[in-house]
């Protein structure tokens, strides 16, 4: 009889590539993933893993209980889904993760909602950027995760996953209170080509969205500082830095020396939410997706 756990680690070192990793997206030791995989070697008769330098690799056998044990794995979810579905119950434990702002700006009132109407569910936030959390998901790390794409620029799906839209995030130019156009009512990003920017680190997809947006705009960026938290950006813009884009949610007050300023051809992000398709049906999905959604209403109204 194979042991569930077992398998699970097994299907972790394959998605993950190490036993340290594996061990990091299980949140157990190194030692509990070597033990556990010792076991599933002996119940098996099979080595499934074998040294590769500093690290491991799976074995033939290893590789194809691996395939195995994530099919097995998503039936168990699938199960786990329907039951819940059939309690008609949000319960147990959701695991979430979102992107900065959208932990700031929705995760609170959410968050809030989650524990008031279903108090037997054990809701978890991880902040993370957007592809970060798509992988997440994939793997089955996480249960939920709140994602974005641009107007512009959508962000890559793999197959399997579902998704609801939360809400459409404006965003605006934060411009130094001192700058040329800080008195507009409206800007477009092309008058900005002689300015600075101040952007979200390198690799990032806001980042690479910037840049692809002010080339297709015939700008080439000036990138002057790289800082992945907005009130980072907005305090570097305070000091005279340069100039970013701003989008609205989770932005809070704007410091004394910005002045953010609407573009004419509004720029959007699109907020949604994604979980993998076998687990659809399960309450407590519905029930995070609900408060998102509500959430995102209130983000909207103010």
């Amino acid at each position: 009889m194979l042991n569930l756990d077992r398998l699970r680690t097994l299907s972790a070192i394959a998605r993950h590539g190490s036993v340290g990793a594996a061990a990091d997206g299980l949140h157990v030791t190194t030692s509990a993933v070597s033990q556990q995989i010792a076991k599933l070697e002996r119940e098996t008769g099979q080595q499934l893993l074998a040294k590769n330098g500093r690290g491991v690799r799976l074995t033939d056998a290893g590789r194809l209980l691996a395939d195995h044990a994530a099919r097995i794995l998503s039936q168990v979810e699938l199960a786990q889904a329907e039951l819940e579905a059939h309690r008609g119950q949000a319960v147990g434990e959701l695991r979430m993760s979102a992107f900065p702002t959208a932990a700031r700006g929705l995760f609170p009132a959410a968050l809030v909602t989650l524990r008031a109407e279903h108090p037997q569910l054990r809701a978890r936030l991880t902040e993370g950027e957007p592809d970060d959390s798509v992988r997440g998901v994939v793997r089955g790390d996480f249960d939920l995760a709140v994602v974005l794409d641009w107007y512009n620029r959508p962000l890559s799906l793999p197959e399997g996953l579902a998704k609801a839209p939360l809400l459409d995030d404006p965003a605006d130019v934060a411009m130094p209170s001192t700058h040329p156009l800080a008195g507009r009512r409206s800007v477009e990003l092309d008058e900005f080509a002689d300015d600075e920017w101040i952007s979200w680190p390198q690799g990032e997809f806001c980042h690479d969205w910037l840049m692809f947006t002010l080339r297709g705009k015939g700008v080439e960026p000036r990138i002057a500082h790289m800082a992945e938290e907005h009130h980072t950006q907005l305090a570097l813009i305070a000091a005279g830095l340069g100039v970013a884009v701003a989008p609205r949610l989770g932005r809070g007050p704007v410091p004394d020396g910005v002045r953010v300023v609407p573009v004419r051809h509004t720029m959007r992000r699109h907020v949604y939410a994604i979980w993998r398709a076998d687990a659809d049906r399960r309450p407590s999905i519905r029930a995070a997706v609900g408060a998102l959604r509500a959430a995102g209403k209130l983000v909207e109204g103010s």
